[in-house]
Formats: C-alpha cells, structure tokens, sequence
C-alpha cells in the first residue's frame, strides 16, 4: 500500500512540474509574440503618420495656391465690372444704344449712373482681347464667352453677363471649397481605416500562422508521447512473458534439485546400511564361525574399503544439487524483484506520459478553437478592408482624378474672375466723355 501511494504521489509530482513547465514555455512565447507585435504596429503608426502629415502639408500647399488663383478669378470679373460699370461706357451705351438700355434689366439701368454714353471701341477691344489672353492662357470658356459677348452684345447685357459670370465663379469655388475639405476629410479618414485594416489583416494572418504552426507541433508532441507509452506497454508485455517464462523454468529447477536430493539421500541410506549390515555379523554367523575350521576362510563383508568412497561421492552430488535449489532460488527472487521494479517505473511513465497526452490534447483543442476564431475575424476584417479600399477608389475618381490639381483648379478660377473684372474696368474707364 505505501509503494502504492508513492507511485500516487510521484505521478502527481511529476505531471504538476510537466504542466509547471508547459505554462513557463506558454508564458515566454506568448510575451515575445507580443513583443514583436507591439514593435512591428510602432512601426506601421509612425509610417502612417508620416505619410498623413506629408499628404496633409502636400494638400495644404496646394488649397493655398488655388485660393490665390481664385482671388485673381474674382479680381478679374470685378474689374471686368468696374470698367462696364464707368461713364465711359455706361454714358455711351446711354447716347448710342438706348432701344437696347430700355429691354436692360433695371439693376443694370440703375448701374450705369442714368448715363447717356456708348463704351468707347478702343476701350471694348481693350477688353476683349485681355479676355481673349487670359482664355487662351487659362484654358477658360468663361473669359472665352465673355469675350465674345463684350465684343458683340450691347453694354447692358455684357454688364449682366460679366457679374453673373462673377457670381457664378464665386458659387463655383465656394462648392469646390466645400468638396475639397469633404474630400480632405474623407480621404484622411479612409486611409486611417485601409492601414488600420491592414495592419490587422497581417496581425490576424501572423496570429492564425502562429496557431496553426503550434497546433501541428501538439500534434506531433501528441504522437510522440502516443507512441513512447505503446512502446512501454510493449516493453512491458514483452518483460512478462520472458518472467513467467523464466519463472516456470526455475520452479522446475527447483523442484528437480528436490526430487534428485531425495533420491540421492535414499541412495546414501541404502548404502549405509548395507555396509553398516556386512561390518557388524550378526550371532548366527558367529556360531557357525565357531563350528568351522580354523582353515576356513572369513565371511563376505563387502566392498568395505570403497564403500567410503562412495559414499563421498553421493554426499558431493547431494551438496551440487542442493546449491542448484538455493541458487535457482536466489536467482528467482532477484529477477522477480527486478521484473516488479521495470513494471513500477514503467506504469509511472505511462501515467506521467498519459497526463501530457490528456494536457497537450486540451491545449490542442483550445488552439484550434482560436483558430478558428482568428479566421473568423480574418474573413470581417478583409470584407472591411476591401470595402475600405472600394471607397478609396470612388474618392480618387471624385477627389483626386482632375487633372489638375484642387490648389491649380482655385488658381485659375481665380484668374479668371480677376479678368473679368479688369475688363469691367477697362470698359468703365472714363476716357471719352
């Protein structure tokens, strides 16, 4: 019963610092997986911020240049205003083309100062070709149209048509202002979503590789450990066939070394007493003995002198056959000692190898379930990060894909505007009365 619970109590040992050092070797991989982890998404959010912060100086170089280009836009048709707007042409539109100034709008009548002029056609063809320069330089059909209108329409309606033009200019880069910050915003926020999406698609594909690989390695721990306990238990099965073949043999040993020294010590007794029988005659033989003559030979006594040597001989094969009894005795009793200490410490290894089969198929388990999961997750955060990448695509076909960039696009609407207004003030010079 004590070597019972010894067994007991060292498979509880055993299988207590096996799982002692599973946990130690769970706790060190686990830390260091962090550890790079950590390092590798540092890494990816100092990239990002980077390239956020040159995408945003990059943008915001270029909202400064289109807002100076704007300016020049809205200077244009302002002075493109002015110059209708002056006595120069309003007092001649006033003298020359009055049937004209009647079907005007009544703000652009209100905005010739009641003049009775016509624009003088040195300062009109001034205007128009400016207009003409900066089409052709800027690539506008605005100031192309408004110089086709300044040079042949009456005054009022190029007056009107320059202001709208102004306004509509102006309603355009206020859109356009709008739809660059939306664009803006959406653009940092998308690619904030595609690199956090894609910093967790590679987190998650590391983590199921990771699983994976530690999933084969229980496997094949598992199978290792299988195989070890049927190869004890084949050891085992082996052990006792020998030993109850070897213990036959000896119990037959044994038995044959008793039988033959009892047969031996009836040989000896027989012997003993015959020739004790043939040594000592007994009274007939010695009244007979006194009968007979003197000449007369004395009586058989037997093989006397060698009866001694015989004797000694069967005393020798006694003694062989009762050291082969004790000997074999011995020799069963250590092998038996040592059968049961191969069978103790092998059962003590398979029931130490049985609870890391038990522990390792449950961590195995475990693992695969969060493989699964991982996949899981894996599969979410691709379908995100392809919808992410989607939209990326839609912004760049509404946000990026001009041609010209947002900062050139405000530049040249703001050149615009800018000549529209100087010829406005061209036409509004006060040169002729």
């Amino acid at each position: 019963q004590q070597l019972t619970d010894d067994i007991k109590q060292d498979t509880k040992t055993a299988a207590a610092k096996t799982e002692a050092r599973a946990g130690r070797l769970d706790d060190a991989a686990a830390a260091e997986g962090d550890l790079k982890s950590t390092e590798a998404a540092k890494a990816d959010d100092e990239k990002a911020l980077g390239e956020a912060k040159a995408e945003c100086q990059v943008r915001s170089e270029e909202f400064e240049k289109n807002q100076v280009t704007r300016a020049e836009e809205v200077k244009a048709i302002e002075k493109a205003v002015e110059i209708l707007s002056s006595n120069v042409v309003s007092g001649h539109a006033a003298t020359y083309l009055p049937t004209l100034l009647q079907v005007g709008s009544a703000r652009a009548l209100a905005q010739l100062h009641g003049s009775g002029r016509q624009v003088d056609p040195a300062q009109r063809r001034r205007a128009v070709d400016l207009l003409q320069a900066r089409s052709r330089q800027l690539g506008s059909r605005y100031l192309a149209l408004a110089a086709a209108r300044v040079a042949e329409d009456p005054f009022a309606k190029v007056k009107k048509m320059v202001h709208d033009l102004i306004i509509k200019l102006s309603e355009e880069a206020n859109a356009e202002a709008d739809s660059h910050s939306y664009c803006i915003t959406e653009l940092a926020t998308n690619k904030q979503t595609r690199e956090n999406k894609a910093a967790e698609v590679d987190e998650l594909t590391a983590t199921l590789d990771q699983l994976t690989a530690e999933s084969t390695t229980l496997s094949s721990e598992i199978q290792e450990l299988s195989d070890a306990i049927a190869e004890i238990k084949g050891q085992q099965a082996d052990a006792t066939k020998l030993r109850n073949e070897e213990k036959a043999t000896n119990a037959k040993t044994v038995a044959d070394a008793k039988e033959a020294q009892l047969a031996v010590q009836r040989a000896t007794q027989v012997l003993r007493d015959f020739y004790g029988r043939a040594a000592e005659p007994s009274l007939l033989q010695g009244a007979q003995a006194a009968q007979t003559s003197q000449a007369a030979e004395s009586p058989y006594k037997g093989l006397q002198s060698s009866s001694t040597g015989v004797l000694g001989m069967l005393e020798v094969v006694l003694s062989d056959f009762a050291r082969l009894e004790t000997e074999t005795s011995a020799a069963e009793d250590t092998a038996a000692a040592a059968y049961g200490k191969f069978m103790t410490e092998s059962d003590e290894s398979v029931a130490v190898k049985d609870k890391e089969v038990e522990h390792k198929t449950s961590k195995r388990q475990l693992t695969d379930e969060n493989a699964r999961s991982t996949q899981q997750d894996l599969a979410l955060t691709s379908v995100e990060l392809d919808k992410a990448l989607g939209y990326y695509d839609k912004l760049k076909a509404q946000c990026v894909e001009h041609g010209l960039s947002y900062e050139e696009r405000v530049k040249a609407r703001e050149l615009e505007i800018q000549s529209l207004r100087e010829a406005l003030a061209i036409l509004e010079q006060s040169d002729l009365a």
